[in-house]
């Protein structure tokens, strides 16, 4: 027969180890909501005395890169909504298009190569703004006294809605020939004009856009995916992408340095427009609309404005174009009015 006192005693011990094991699943669950993907720990392999990682679906493949913060460890869904909260609006004109899924998704493809997880956290974080401030600039509807301000309307679009011209260029007809009754208008998160670029865009995603423009407008996923990789990949040899100017993957050389073109976001509007935008004084209107909408996506997913760095980096007023024209858009870009 088991004493009182030892009766008493075991009770005691199998309360406490309930509670103990209680409270550590509770800390658990608040692990796990604070950390969320950053809890799936990265797999790891040394090659050549360089470590690698692969961290499952969103950055796949043994990088570098993959040691980092991937982008969903600082960038959530309710901070999309946030940045783009007017997309969904009944006026807007790409309604149930856009969403965060689509955009993780399509940059899944690309965090092996650094885009939003190149250095430190905080680098990754200015790095998805920059990016998508071009993107709220591109496809906005907003305009002065819109409801919410003239910055929360971006994603408003997803093509161009009245296109005065097919944007059909003989000169590529050859390599990227206009398929009959096709129209090339813009298209896309950073739009996609003209035959040759829409060439260059399909055969970087394996997809037949030459035949196809439409699958922009089409696909949320793919819209993101043309738009990232024209972010990272260069517009021409020898020149940077609008991604290597802005992370310091790019050192300036004499003649950048006497041309005024130095790192910094400013560089990626001239990586992406050139002579469109730049040189042109401080005065220009879409130029200032882009830089409007990174130091506004800044404050809203928590870096702050003030890391944007010296005004002198933020415009290309004074900078001289990488390249001339190259069509990419029409003159007067914007993308879907």
């Amino acid at each position: 027969m088991v004493s009182k006192p030892l009766l008493f005693f075991v009770l005691l011990l199998t309360v406490e180890l309930v509670v103990f094991h209680t409270g550590s699943l509770v800390t658990a669950e608040e692990e796990g909501s604070e950390t969320s993907s950053s809890a799936i720990k990265p797999l790891v392999k040394i090659v050549k005395g360089k470590k690698l990682c692969d961290k499952g679906w969103e950055c796949k493949g043994w990088s570098a890169y993959c040691c980092n913060h991937t982008i969903s460890d600082f960038f959530d869904t309710y901070q999309f909504e946030e940045l783009f909260s007017k997309r969904n609006s009944p006026v807007a004109h790409a309604v149930g298009f856009w969403d965060y899924r689509s955009f993780i998704t399509a940059a899944a493809e690309y965090q092996p190569l650094g885009f939003g997880t190149t250095g430190e956290k905080l680098q990754g974080m200015k790095e998805v703004a920059a990016f998508l401030g071009h993107v709220g600039s591109k496809t906005s509807c907003g305009y002065g006294v819109a409801t919410g301000g003239p910055l929360a309307w971006g994603l408003c679009y997803n093509k161009e809605m009245s296109p005065d011209q097919l944007y059909c260029d003989d000169y590529y007809k050859l390599t990227y020939p206009c398929t009959p009754g096709v129209s090339y208008h813009g298209r896309g998160a950073l739009p996609v004009y003209w035959n040759y670029n829409y060439g260059q865009t399909g055969e970087a995603l394996k997809m037949d856009l030459l035949s196809h423009p439409e699958y922009l407008e089409n696909n949320a996923t793919l819209a993101f995916q043309a738009a990232i990789w024209r972010w990272m990949t260069p517009p021409k040899k020898h020149l940077p992408s609008a991604h290597d100017v802005f992370v310091g993957k790019w050192k300036p050389t004499k003649n950048d340095t006497a041309s005024k073109r130095t790192p910094g976001f400013g560089a990626t509007i001239n990586v992406l427009y050139g002579d469109q935008i730049c040189n042109s004084g401080f005065d220009n209107d879409e130029m200032n609309n882009i830089v409007s909408h990174y130091l506004y996506y800044l404050d809203l997913i928590g870096v702050g404005r003030e890391e944007a760095g010296p005004h002198e980096f933020l415009s290309c007023a004074d900078q001289e174009p990488f390249t001339s024209s190259s069509s990419s858009a029409p003159p007067t870009s914007g993308s879907s009015s």
